[in-house]
This record gives structure tokens, C-alpha cells and sequence, in this order.
């Protein structure tokens, strides 16, 4: 496994969910790693 493994899997991620506005949710949380974080009704 590569060092930047989850970097390139986050970026294809966010890609993804750019199209439909929600690239957003996928937070860089730094020194920790990353973090889903979206709004509930």
C-alpha cells in the first residue's frame, strides 16, 4: 500500500460527489485523517 493511498481514493471521492454539490461533506481533518460531516432534517 502506498502512502498517498487514501489521498487518491478521498480525491476520486469528492470527484465523484462534486456533481451532485455534495464534495463538501468529505472534510480534511488535519493531523487525524478525514471526516464525513453533512447537515440531518
Amino acid at each position: 500500500v502506498e502512502e498517498r493511498t487514501i489521498d487518491v481514493h478521498i480525491r476520486r471521492l469528492r470527484k465523484a460527489l462534486e456533481d451532485f454539490g455534495y464534495d463538501r461533506f468529505v472534510q480534511t481533518v488535519r493531523g487525524s485523517g478525514y471526516r464525513f460531516s453533512a447537515r440531518t432534517e
